[in-house]
């Protein structure tokens, strides 16, 4: 199973999301995809993910978290002992958030969300602050990310797998670039078929 996390005020219908699904059915494997859209609240978020997973074997599991969901996704990953693939993941959302409370607008949907301050608490609850298994985690990290400093990413991240893109931005808006190494990680060898 692969789950996509989208990012904060972001959705399903996100290019990353959407690129990712496409590539799967090319692939003869959208059946294995599962992205929800994740509520404002983390704890709620965190147990969506996780209740959906319940009874699920770990290494059959594979998340791949953007941003915010990079964060959950690095929680999630600890606990249950899974793989994850990690875009441009925050590193401090509670505090980088907490300029972003109150109604807010959600991409690539006509959705609005209430960020309330208890979220704040809600990120600090799931902190992460070192992962266990570097094994585990493959980093994907632009130097151009206006949002988050690679080199914050680069760092709490050490001895994961990483690939570190050049420019970009925050959205990695040049994803496709990328969409078969990720998916390889994930366990979908034939993304790279033909490749090498």
């Amino acid at each position: 199973m692969i789950v996509y996390l989208h990012g904060f005020r972001s959705s399903p219908a996100s290019r990353k999301a959407t690129l990712l699904r496409q590539r799967l059915r090319a692939l003869g494997r959208e059946d294995e995809y599962f992205c929800p859209a994740l509520p404002a609240s983390p704890r709620a978020s965190i147990g969506l993910v996780t209740a959906t997973l319940a009874g699920t074997r770990a290494a059959s599991i594979a998340l791949i978290g953007s941003s915010l969901g990079g964060y959950y996704a690095t929680w999630i990953a600890e606990q249950l002992g899974c793989r994850a693939v990690l875009l441009n993941p925050a590193i401090a959302p509670a505090r980088d958030l907490k300029d972003h409370l109150g109604r807010q607008p959600v991409y690539f949907s006509d959705d609005v969300i209430d960020v309330r301050p208890e979220y704040l608490d809600e990120l600090r609850a799931i902190d992460t602050p070192a992962i266990t298994r570097p094994e585990r985690y493959f980093l994907v990290a632009a130097t151009g990310d206006a949002v988050i400093d690679y080199r914050t990413m680069t760092s709490k991240y050490r001895g994961a797998r990483r690939r570190i893109v050049e420019g970009s931005d925050h959205e990695l808006s040049d994803f496709a670039r990328y969409v078969d190494e990720v998916l390889d990680f994930c366990g979908v060898e034939a993304a790279m078929e033909g490749k090498a």
